[in-house]
């Protein structure tokens, strides 16, 4: 009898280890996904299905739109391009980081942080991408392969831009970012080239057998500055017929508190104006978008040919939004809807590992953040999370785009302590200072009533209070090795022109690299020479000055050497032999 027994446990065990490891064999079985990973530079909401302007024409963000998963309520990590790529590519957010701004680098503040295709490659992943991914940079030991080469570190093909600019908006001064520029190229895409050439090298890859799964980085420049596109994509927008952006109300800063009034009006606004260019910039803008479409349009072809269109997850998104006048605003920086609200689509094909059925084609209004990129990607391949990660998983809304969700969504601004909060209904805009302001989305999309200051909203502020960060990493300050350098100006005639400075205050380091002291002077705006300061050789000198302001340097007797002329932004200024 105990013998009997003994053998029956025998066959029982058997069985359930054979059982078990079928079982294991068939999971072992499933192929790992392929990710297909689509970023487009500074797109807000003017995508069609998501009907932030209505002569936007984007059939083919349409198209992937209902094919997938479209959250309505996605926002970016902070509302630049820097910060945000960062903390998508790390899956770490800002306020733990340290990475505000867009003057930081990212391998200074964070020198060991694995990013995105390092992660899939160390995996079993073949990583490999194009065109702007990370801020004006590739990090080449990050990917298997990358086009432009990656040891240029220059994600950029070859792109047309016109022969003589400024083409269209002269430049208000020295403050003004020099791409501010927008106009019809008689190019075909061609000859265009930029994100033409990066589509086509991503089509390519696409076409081809893998013997990996592979984790595929597309980066669309466009509708990043300036808005040059082949003339085709402006036609469809004849200039008589633009209409003005829908939140844009001429009265809409009133309200705020003077933190934001400050953030508010700027001058590229009332600069584009005057020229008499707004209607002009909004045609350059929706042709961007029209051609980046179209270039999304070739990829998404590509994959539905390919051998791969069954076995890829799709991924787009946009870092940041843009103003075009919305709060007297041009371009990001803000906490407000129009900046920090970007277009969010996924699609997840069936079988895959982390989420055998798929996605159904679908709309969620949950508020999510593109810092969960990161670990909704390594959930659905079915690799282990990132003890690190500061973002959920997106993968309860991938299942069910009306499931139950409780975190908010946080965009973090560049001073290191502001940020902007979206629940579903509310969007909570805190000022470092203290200073807020209360939007209820739901009955006011474009945030023109501010109610923070009203009683009855008082209770609904502090439930948002709570959901906010409390504590923020220190803001590192960018090296002086990482600086822009100025241009040496040689002395025509023996004199220096006279500055014409306008613009907020910054940085400039002065660099003394020859084997003599010399003297620092600012020529004043009527030409005058003011002695600021000496510098011994070897030694550097941090001086605030404001943009358009001209440094003459002269030797320990007087003899001037030369100049610099400040531009837009903090740089250093390195004095050598001549």
């Amino acid at each position: 009898m105990y013998n009997q027994q003994k053998i029956c446990s025998k066959v029982l065990f058997i069985c359930f280890l054979g059982s078990f490891l079928s079982g294991f064999t068939m999971a072992e079985e499933i192929p790992r996904p392929n990710i297909l990973f689509i970023a487009m530079d500074d797109l807000n909401d003017w995508v069609g299905v998501l009907g932030g302007h209505p002569q936007t024409i984007t059939p083919n963000l349409d198209r992937l739109s209902k094919s997938g998963v479209l959250f309505t309520n996605a926002h970016c990590p902070a509302p630049e391009c820097n910060p945000s790529r960062t903390s998508i590519f790390t899956g770490r957010s800002p306020h733990r980081t340290g990475v505000y701004a867009n003057n930081q680098k990212m391998r200074e503040v964070l020198p060991d942080a694995e990013i995105i295709p390092k992660t899939f490659s160390r995996h079993g992943y073949y990583s490999a991408g194009s065109g702007k991914m990370l801020h004006y940079f590739i990090d080449a030991s990050s990917w298997d392969e990358y086009f432009p080469k990656a040891e240029t570190e220059n994600p950029f093909p070859r792109t047309l831009y016109p022969e003589k600019r400024p083409l269209t908006l002269p430049r208000g001064g020295p403050w003004q970012y020099v791409e501010t520029d927008w106009g019809p190229l008689q190019a075909t895409d061609k000859a265009f080239g930029g994100d033409y050439l990066v589509t086509e090298w991503i089509a390519k890859q696409l076409t081809r057998r893998h013997s990996q799964p592979f984790f595929l980085a597309c980066g669309i420049y466009r509708p990043h500055e300036p808005w040059f596109v082949p003339q085709k994509y402006f036609e469809p927008f004849p200039l008589e017929s633009i209409q003005l952006p829908l939140g844009y109300r001429a009265d809409d800063l009133e309200d705020l508190p003077p933190e934001g009034k400050k953030r508010g009006p700027n001058r590229y606004f009332s600069h584009i104006q005057k020229e008499g260019q707004w209607k002009q910039a909004i045609q350059g803008y929706l042709a961007s978008i029209h051609f980046a479409d179209a270039m999304l349009g070739k990829v998404l072809t590509a994959l539905e040919e390919s051998p791969h269109r069954e076995n890829t997850i799709v991924v787009l998104w946009s870092d940041h939004g843009w103003h075009l006048g919305e709060k007297e605003h041009w371009q990001k920086y803000t906490g407000w809807r129009a900046c920090t609200r970007v277009p969010l689509i996924v699609r997840v094909p069936a079988k895959t590992t982390g989420l055998s059925e798929g996605t159904s084609p679908g709309v969620c209004n949950r508020p999510v953040n593109l810092l969960s990129l990161f670990p909704t990607l390594l959930e659905l391949s079915g690799l282990p999370p990132e003890p690190h990660h500061d973002g959920p998983s997106l993968l309860p809304l991938l299942k069910n785009p009306s499931a139950d969700w409780l975190q908010p969504s946080v965009t973090y601004l560049n001073d290191g302590g502001s940020y902007a909060l979206s629940t579903e209904r509310w969007r909570l805009i805190h000022y470092a200072n203290g200073e807020e302001e209360l939007y209820d989305i739901q009955n006011d999309p474009y945030e023109w009533t501010n109610l923070a200051k009203e009683a009855s909203y008082q209770d609904t502020l502090d439930e948002l209070r709570r959901l906010g960060p409390t504590q923020f990493a220190p803001k590192p300050r960018p090296s002086v090795a990482s600086l822009p350098e100025l241009t040496w100006y040689p002395l025509e005639n023996g004199k220096a022109p006279p500055s014409k400075i306008d613009g907020s205050r910054f940085d400039v380091v002065f660099l003394n690299r020859a084997n003599k002291q010399v003297q620092l002077n600012w020529v004043t705006q009527d030409g005058g020479i003011k002695w600021m300061a000496n510098l011994a050789p070897g030694r550097q000198r941090r001086i605030q000055t404001r943009p358009g302001a001209v440094w003459l340097i002269t030797d320990a007797s007087d003899t001037p050497l030369g100049y610099f002329k400040v531009g837009d932004r903090s740089s250093k200024a390195v004095i050598s032999e001549r």
